[in-house]
């Protein structure tokens, strides 16, 4: 049996262990939370490199693809200092080729309740380190705003372009790239504290997409109608969505034993049935994603 690890920042309570046959072959996916201790990610990597057929970097990015523009983040690629002979991903081939079906999903699937709930308008947490899913929604025809200042710099400004946002990442990341990650994303416990802000744009919004922890971290009480556009989700983040009114809720992994796994655990799962030991390219995802034939989970909660 193939086995795939991810190896979380975030919260040891999230950590979930299945298996799962794809293409034929059975692999063991589990998550491994950390609380925050990027130390203990890294010391948990090196027991068990060369072990595992493939590793995900979870709660956190070794960097961000912003279109064809790699920026690595310098704090998060200590904790895979260790690593010798076990490919290691966090998500970006993924990122840029399965959440592009994302938005076309959401189209075909619930077209006519967007037209009739306020039109094409979309609020992407951040737009930087998913550039795949804000791309299939710029190509979709949305409306957009996106929240990278003001969720990663906390500065109430709105962008709604990718021209913005790739002069964003050229500005900011060559020096965010070298701060410490928790700086810029909530890991461990934190990742469970509510902050609700900028409920306008909330508000504005038919479709809110973007990363699960941002979403729920920040999102109103009342998101009565909304649609939401994510990646991980646990039953508790389900049943938090439902309560606070969201009509719809698309995870843009596939849902397995009750809960989506992130981008870099599928990735790294793809990698291990794929035999090849090493980082897949983008054609090879895509071929694999069409032979699983996998496509964003709707589910109605309201």
């Amino acid at each position: 049996m193939k086995r795939a690890v991810s190896i979380s920042l975030g919260s040891s309570k999230r950590n979930k262990a299945v298996i799962v046959r794809l293409l034929g072959e059975e692999v063991s996916i589990e998550r491994i939370g950390t609380d925050g201790d990027m130390e203990a990610a890294a010391l948990k990597y090196k027991e068990l490199d060369g072990k595992v057929d493939a590793f995900g970097v979870g709660g956190a990015d070794l960097g961000l693809m912003v279109d064809t523009k790699w920026y690595p983040l310098y704090s998060v690629n200590s904790m895979v200092r260790f690593i010798k002979e076990t490919p290691v991903v966090d998500g970006t081939g993924l990122k840029n080729t399965l959440e592009t079906k994302a938005a076309p999903f959401v189209e075909a699937k619930l077209g006519d309740y967007i037209q009739k709930t306020g039109g094409k308008k979309v609020f992407v947490m951040t737009g930087a380190d998913r550039w795949g899913l804000a791309h299939g929604f710029v190509q979709a025809g949305y409306e957009c705003t996106f929240g990278d200042f003001m969720f990663s710099l906390g500065m109430n400004v709105p962008l709604h372009t990718e021209k913005q946002l790739k002069s964003l990442a050229a500005i900011v990341m060559p020096l965010a790239g070298r701060v410490p990650f928790e700086w810029v994303y909530p890991t461990g416990e934190k990742q469970e504290q509510r902050k609700p802000k900028y409920p306008k744009w909330f508000q504005w919004a038919t479709v809110v997409a973007g990363d699960c922890h941002y979403i729920k971290r920040y999102m109103p009480d009342d998101m009565k109608g909304k649609i939401v556009v994510t990646n991980t989700t646990t039953p508790e983040d389900v049943a938090l969505f439902k309560q606070c009114g969201v009509k719809y809720l698309v995870t843009t992994t596939p849902v397995l034993e009750g809960r989506s796994f992130g981008t870099n655990m599928m990735e790294s799962a793809l990698i291990a049935i794929s035999g090849k030991k090493r980082v897949l390219t983008a054609e090879e995802y895509n071929a694999m994603l069409e032979k699983l034939g996998f496509e964003p989970t709707l589910q109605e909660l309201n």
